[in-house]
Order: C-alpha cells, then structure tokens, then sequence
C-alpha cells in the first residue's frame, strides 16, 4: 500500500471526519472508497490506437474575403434600416 497526503479545504476536512466517525471508519478508508466510486464511475475509455485530431466541420456556403467584411455589414444594416 502506497502512503500519500492530500489537502482538503477546512470545512471538507471537518465533514469527512464526521462522516467517518459517524461510520466508525478511518479517514483514510472514506477516502479510499471515495477515489474507488469516483474511478467507477469514470472509467478510462479504450483508445482506439490512433492520435485523436480535431474534428474538421465542412463550412459551405458564402466565403467571404476579411477585408470586405466591414463593407459588407455596412451595407446590411444599411438595407435592414430602410423603411
């Protein structure tokens, strides 16, 4: 069995020693089974053996060239005020 500290906030520290006196159990033994439930509840998903890329989305549509952007909006919110 491996040692190892943790840093709890103050008032996690006071609860978990009140559960697991309440429990008549360690605090070492509540947070066992707490990392254990937590990694059951989370198991690690099989890779599937290939490197992960960043899902390519097909944009279509209207391409816009970036210089003409502003003219463009200009226009719009011209049109759109008209009455």
């Amino acid at each position: 069995m491996t040692r190892t500290q943790i840093q709890l906030p103050d008032d996690l520290y006071r609860r978990a020693k009140a559960f697991a006196e309440e429990r008549e159990l360690s605090l070492a033994e509540i947070a066992r089974r707490g990392i254990e439930l937590f990694i059951s509840r989370y198991p690690v998903e099989p890779t599937s053996g290939r490197e992960w890329k960043l899902p390519c989305i097909d944009g279509g549509g209207l391409k816009v060239p970036l210089d003409r952007l502003h003219d463009i909006a200009a226009e719009e919110e011209a049109t759109r005020s008209l009455p």
